[in-house]
């Protein structure tokens, strides 16, 4: 079987980007190439952010149409990342809300990456 390690999102601006998820994330930007950054995650998975430009086969997706999740300890961190992604700048498409999984709400990054950030019920 083969190991999921990687999260790979195409965006305009991949040093910008990089910039952007090290400081919402606190993660180092552990390479940085002409055409993408990687940053680690967890667990051996790490996030790559490669330029749109140089993706091959050519990107034909929209973003939106999926979402990275992060989870928090409780509500109060939720709502905490809320308003410091708010103060950054990011479109906040779901304040925090209620949800049958727990306490959540989405924000876009600067290319319309959907970022949720939820606590469990159990949190």
């Amino acid at each position: 079987m083969a190991d999921f390690n990687f999260v790979l999102l195409h965006v305009r601006d991949h040093a910008a980007s990089a910039v952007l998820y090290h400081e919402l994330l606190g993660i180092p930007i552990v390479e940085q190439k002409p055409d993408i950054a990687i940053l680690p995650l967890r667990d051996g998975v790490m996030l790559g952010l490669w330029s749109r430009e140089t993706v091959e086969p050519e990107s034909t997706g929209h973003t939106g149409a999926s979402e990275i999740a992060f989870a928090v300890a409780d509500v109060t961190a939720v709502e905490a990342m809320h308003a410091d992604w708010s103060r950054r700048g990011l479109s906040i498409l779901q304040i925090p809300t209620r949800m049958s999984f727990g306490t959540t709400f989405v924000a876009l990054d600067p290319d319309g990456h959907r970022l949720r950030v939820f606590a469990s019920p159990s949190a």
